[in-house]
């Protein structure tokens, strides 16, 4: 009889409905902030897209929420980009050259990490 009036503890919360945001949704408001200009995540998010966007997203939900609904499409989001969007490796690979300091010019000659390496 107890158990029926104890508080379990999930330390989570329970939603009762569904997002209004879909998954599609969720990843096209992600990729479009890593081609947009912006630096911040909540930035992007409050003026780009519930501003902005709003025809685009009519049933924007709050920032808060955004951010949990991103929890769930973080592995599909990653395959979507290798698969659709990396494109294929032509054989041809560039590498940026440029130096890297390392350590101090006054230990240059006695630095061993990349001994033996070339």
């Amino acid at each position: 009889m107890m158990e029926k009036h104890t508080i379990k503890e999930t330390g989570k919360r329970d939603y009762l409905r569904d997002s209004t945001l879909s998954k599609a949704e969720v990843m096209l408001i992600m990729i479009l902030f890593h081609d947009s200009g912006y630096r911040c995540l909540k930035y992007f998010y409050l003026e780009a897209v519930c501003k902005h966007m709003r025809h685009l997203f009519p049933r924007v939900v709050s920032y808060n929420r955004f951010v949990e609904l991103e929890r769930d499409v973080a592995i599909p989001l990653a395959l979507f980009i290798k698969k659709v969007l990396l494109g294929k490796c032509t054989g041809i690979s560039f590498v940026d050259s440029t130096p890297l300091r390392v350590c101090k010019n006054q230990r240059i000659h006695i630095h061993k990490v990349f001994r033996g390496i070339g």
